[in-house]
């Protein structure tokens, strides 16, 4: 840390901008493994006091790597290394909950929870949901992290009459559903470009303003009944969705 941060390092002429120097230091010390993904930097006073640099400058250095997602700060805790997000796929045929996806993969998922609750439906829950107004959601919202990075912000609503108590939800809102019959058997999804808003950027640990992939699900029951609205944001560095695509078998139209 003392030689990354050596002040015979930074030249006044040459090689550029001294916070562009600092930075470059850094993320190059990252690229090369000496900072490690959750390793923690000095605090600015004591890399300026280091480096012989302003506080200022160290600031900007500090910034420019935010925004380009090498470091994230947290606020009260100071400013680490950003983890390194693997990119998974996910197969947009097959209706699985996040907990199920990750325990496929090996991998260890957990929430953090924002909100469960009962409350009066909006508008479009009670369009989607086909509830009146004198009907209640159970609104869940929550971060879902695999192996401890943040990959999506998820946001359900479900009627109580599906979902009476939110809080009995933990790991898998899936097998609640399930233990009360009310599994879901198909999906239609939509998926959309989203730039993430300071509190989405917050929660996900990544640079305001960074392509995001909005996803709307609707969930039905063998009824055909609504059973679940979800509208989610997953990282745009994380995910990759796949779907297989069949020529169709009707050749009207075709210059066959």
């Amino acid at each position: 840390m003392a030689t990354l941060f050596a002040p015979e390092a930074f030249s006044e002429t040459g090689a550029g901008p001294l916070y562009l120097q600092l930075s470059r230091r850094i993320a190059a010390a990252i690229d090369a493994g000496e900072l490690r993904p959750g390793d923690s930097l000095p605090p600015e006073r004591e890399m300026a006091a280091m480096t012989d640099l302003s506080r200022v400058t160290v600031r900007k250095a500090v910034q420019s790597l935010v925004e380009v997602g090498k470091l994230v700060q947290r606020h009260g805790s100071g400013t680490f290394v950003a983890p390194r997000v693997e990119r998974l796929e996910q197969a947009l045929s097959l209706l699985t909950s996040f907990s199920e996806d990750m325990a496929r993969r090996g991998k260890v998922s957990r929430s953090v929870w924002l909100h469960r609750a009962v409350h009066a439906p909006a508008p479009e829950e009670m369009m989607v949901l086909g509830l009146t107004a004198k009907d209640r959601v159970a609104r869940l919202e929550r971060v879902r992290l695999s192996d401890e990075v943040p990959l999506a912000i998820e946001r359900a609503a479900l009627s109580t009459a599906i979902l009476p108590e939110p809080e009995l939800v933990d790991a898998s809102l899936y097998a609640v559903l399930a233990k009360r019959g009310f599994h879901p058997v198909r999906a239609v999804q939509r998926i959309s470009a989203a730039n993430l808003n300071a509190h989405d950027a917050s929660l996900l640990e990544v640079p305001v303003g960074v392509a995001g992939l909005r996803i709307e699900r609707i969930s039905y029951l063998p009824s055909g009944r609504v059973v679940e609205f979800t509208r989610s944001l997953y990282r745009g560095d994380a995910y990759d969705f796949a779907a297989e695509l069949r020529i169709s078998n009707d050749k009207e139209g075709s210059d066959e």
